[in-house]
């Protein structure tokens, strides 16, 4: 079955960096896009960034521009979340979908925590 288990999170200090892991299986990792969203505490779960199926395409929230670079590893079957630049209000739970658009295929998410 589809799956997709996003792991990397953590507890970093304002201005640090992490990577976010996301693992996908029981698909071809290849014909999809795949996308990042995050909520946080009280908020509605967001668009970080999102990379197309043959990697040509990438968006990013208004938010992360600039700090964020999503990628990709087909063969790997893993999809990836770089973040620098961590700000307080980067913090939330991130998850990873298949699908340009929302999918019912989420991960279970993974806490980010940006905090001194």
């Amino acid at each position: 079955q589809v799956q997709l288990v996003e792991s990397g999170g953590g507890l970093v200090q304002p201005g640090g960096s992490l990577r976010l892991s996301c693992a996908t299986s029981g698909f071809t990792l290849s014909s999809y896009a795949i996308g990042w969203y995050r909520q946080a505490p009280g908020k509605e779960r967001e668009l970080v960034a999102r990379i197309s199926a043959s990697s040509s395409r990438t968006e990013y929230a208004v938010a992360v521009k600039g700090r964020f670079s999503i990628s990709r590893a087909d063969g790997e079957n893993m999809v990836y979340l770089q973040m620098n630049s961590l700000k307080p209000e980067d913090t939330a739970v991130y998850y990873c979908n298949r699908g340009w658009v929302p999918s019912d295929y989420w991960g279970q998410g993974t806490q980010v925590t940006i905090s001194s």
